[in-house]
């Protein structure tokens, strides 16, 4: 069904000129005939079929064809006759005429839209006064014509050189190879469009404050900072061609990033990044290091330095890394969950850092909730875990986690508030001398993604049970391969709100993986269930029972371990170190007695990691690697049969 035109369109006191009155005056077609043009010549050449015509008839012949065009695409765009000819000021007759002799209505759909096209483009052409609209217009409607008279003649010769007349000649000469990690701007587009579309309300602050020289991000575990920045700084690298470097507490740690990049690329173009370093087809290349990296200063680019808080020797490090982006054109970004007050980082965040003048610098969180410059120069940004929930993130269950956590722990972890740890029984300090890049520290003994990641070498298993409202926790220790020797924390695992023979089985799984010689399950409790299904295919699993003694006991032997500077694990475990951390010296209830905890209860949930530690390293005596070792020694710990 045809529709009228808008009522606004519609020109009420057109007047038609005298030339138009001249075209109008037809003689009425005889039967047969196809008529309605009063000349012997198509009226849309007027300039050549009437050579000789007077400059005024010219003008007149012109406007005609012209008008007929227009009055052609308003018919297939839906407009009646009778509102056509009100709008153009010409007579219906001349309309229906032209309507007939020409066949608008057995016109198919691709012709009209190329004749109203064509129409649409002598209208702009013939305009005196064009302004930039007009031009790009131009320029469009000429390339869709060329491209529908491409497509008509391939449906004639079925070739496709004539769709595309650069076929031939590409087809001609050697065949390239595709530029790697090709991304087109038609495809940057898309992937910025997928990257804003799924982002936070604190996310769009980060984005919205991408162009500062330098960011520091105090945040919640878990809220999205290394999937973000990821993909912040595959668009700046796209877009600028700016170098991008990701430092982390380990190269672990640092290809987190690269694979969320690559898989950023696959889900939204089907396209596969390759290579590590990652060079983009337009020169810029995205590092993965970490923070042992020995040629670090040798890059320069845009850094993100990851987990800053927990890295050890920050103050050098840092020197290193801000070298690399030492040119105005490259951008800092630091962001990390908050350690300790005595970490070397902490200085650089209230701006003690700066000693040879006193800045004031508010960094509370009611100051940078919504992101503040300092003084210093430096953006600084606060996101807690409440933040992040009214920020529109719903990953998780404050509550829960509020149940679940010490009111200390919860305010460390999830609210952005440093720990003193001065008096603690395993202060950060300590624990930065057992972090290592394990990546390259292990390589050539310890493969991860291997079948039998540790071959058939010895391992010690260490296992803290689940409790009502905690997690249990394991992990597997390299022993030492000598007297003294060091050991190694291979691997860990947590598992939460899970039954006794679940616990089990994932135990039995890792013992397929590794040749483990000595294993210990704290069986105080509930825990005696999952060593009792342990039992059935580990015989020679070891039972602990829980007491003063027992406790002090593991204290004392961890550390006296670090230490010695006789425990490593990879410097990107950072909860492994949030669990040592955790363990407090308190008084018993009688007041009489010092025991250890670290929210082993139903309200606190947390030091897991570092109880199933303390029970590996349980197997070696007290004494050994103090030099008061003897051949007699044996364990300290009482055990279950």
């Amino acid at each position: 069904m045809k529709c009228a035109p808008p009522k606004e369109s519609k020109p009420a006191s057109r007047r038609a000129s005298p030339a138009l009155k001249a075209v109008a005056k037809h003689r009425k077609p005889r039967k047969g005939t196809a008529a309605a043009n009063p000349f012997p010549f198509p009226l849309a050449d007027a300039a050549e079929s009437a050579p000789n015509a007077t400059p005024q008839q010219a003008q007149a012949l012109d406007m005609a064809a012209g008008l007929r065009l227009e009055a052609r695409g308003l018919f297939w765009s839906g407009w009646r006759l009778t509102h056509i000819a009100q709008h153009l000021g010409v007579p219906r007759t001349t309309l229906y005429g032209w309507h007939k002799s020409d066949g608008w209505d057995d016109a198919n759909s691709t012709q009209r839209v190329e004749g109203t096209m064509e129409a649409r483009l002598i209208k702009l052409i013939n305009k005196e006064k064009k302004n930039g609209q007009d031009e790009r217009e131009i320029d469009l409607l000429t390339r869709q014509l060329e491209r529908l008279a491409r497509i008509h003649k391939y449906e004639k010769t079925g070739k496709e050189a004539d769709l595309n007349p650069n076929l031939d000649a590409r087809n001609a000469g050697p065949k390239k190879k595709p530029t790697k990690n090709f991304i087109s701007p038609e495809d940057i587009q898309k992937l910025k469009d997928a990257f804003l579309g799924s982002l936070y309300d604190y996310q769009h602050v980060w984005w919205d404050n991408i162009g500062e020289r330098t960011r520091q991000i105090l945040k919640s575990r878990q809220i999205g900072a290394t999937w973000y920045f990821a993909r912040e700084a595959l668009i700046d690298a796209l877009e600028t061609g700016r170098n991008q470097i990701f430092l982390s507490a380990s190269r672990s740690q640092a290809y987190v990033f690269r694979a969320y990049i690559v898989a950023f690329v696959q889900e939204v173009l089907g396209k596969t990044l390759t290579g590590d370093p990652i060079t983009l087809a337009n020169g810029a290349t995205l590092y993965f290091l970490g923070t042992n990296s020995k040629t670090a200063q040798s890059y320069h680019g845009n850094l993100y330095f990851d987990e800053y808080f927990w890295t050890n020797n920050f103050t050098e490090l840092n020197n290193v890394a801000s070298g690399m982006s030492s040119h105005k054109k490259w951008h800092i970004t630091y962001f990390s969950t908050p350690s300790s007050i005595q970490h070397q980082a902490h200085a650089l965040w209230d701006g003690s850092h700066i000693q040879d003048r006193k800045l004031k610098l508010d960094v509370t969180h009611a100051a940078l909730a919504n992101g503040s410059r300092g003084a210093d120069g430096i953006w600084r940004h606060i996101v807690t875990v409440e933040d992040a929930e009214r920020g529109g993130c719903d990953l998780f269950d404050i509550a829960n986690l509020k149940l679940t956590k010490s009111e200390d722990v919860y305010n460390n972890l999830y609210m952005c508030q440093f720990i003193d740890d001065a008096l603690a029984v395993f202060p950060l300090s300590v624990l930065q001398r057992c972090m290592v890049d394990a990546w390259d520290a292990w390589s050539k003994e310890y493969k991860p993604f291997a079948q039998r990641p540790f071959g058939h070498k010895r391992v010690w298993l260490g296992y803290d049970p689940s409790l009502t409202g905690d997690k249990a926790a394991l992990v597997v220790v390299a022993p030492p391969e000598k007297p003294g020797g060091k050991f190694r924390i291979l691997y860990k695992l947590q598992l939460h709100n899970v039954d006794f023979e679940t616990q089990a089985k994932a135990i039995k799984k890792v013992c397929d993986s590794y040749n483990v010689e000595k294993m210990t399950i704290d069986i105080t409790g509930l825990g005696n269930g999952v060593y009792q299904l342990v039992r059935k295919f580990f015989p020679t699993v070891r039972g602990l029972h829980y007491s003063l003694e027992a406790k002090t006991m593991l204290v004392l032997k961890a550390q006296a371990v670090m230490r010695a500077n006789r425990l490593e694990f990879d410097a990107g475990d950072k909860d492994l170190a949030a669990a040592f951390m955790a363990v407090k010296r308190e008084l018993t209830a009688s007041g009489r007695s010092v025991t250890y905890t670290a929210g082993r209860s139903t309200e606190t949930g947390h030091g897991d990691l570092a109880w199933a530690t303390m029970h590996a390293l349980s197997h070696e005596p007290l004494e050994e690697g103090t030099g008061l070792a003897t051949t007699r020694t044996t364990s300290f710990i009482e055990v279950s049969e």
